[in-house]
């Protein structure tokens, strides 16, 4: 887990930071209207291309775990108001739900992540 958690985590982040670039439609429907869209697919492709790299690299694991728990938590405003929305972007019920539960894990599998490196 030590060394499993980090490694899927980086990878996950880094297909997420390309997604961010290349097919920003995808997460069209998170980003709220007062948001500019290029803007945020941009400094989340940046923020996770980043985070994803310094898990990969033993001297900055520690680091990257606690800025993927943060990054976590800012992002868990966005998953909140898409659950209680009528129609959300990650689709019918319990979807939105379970992204919400999940973004939970991830936080604790960040901060783990920081406080085992």
């Amino acid at each position: 887990m030590k060394k499993v958690a980090p490694i899927l985590i980086s990878v996950i982040l880094l297909i997420s930071a390309f997604a961010h670039l290349f097919y920003p439609e995808y997460y069209a429907g998170l980003i709220p209207d007062f948001i500019s869209a290029d803007f945020a697919n941009v400094a989340a492709a940046i923020a996770e291309g980043l985070i994803g790299i310094a898990l990969l690299v033993g001297k900055y694991r520690r680091f990257g775990g606690l800025t993927f728990a943060v990054l976590m938590l800012l992002f868990l405003p966005i998953h909140i108001w898409d659950a209680l929305r009528e129609h959300s972007a990650l689709g019918a019920s319990p979807i939105p739900e379970f992204r919400l539960i999940m973004q939970l894990g991830l936080i604790f599998l960040g901060w783990r992540i920081y406080k085992k490196a």
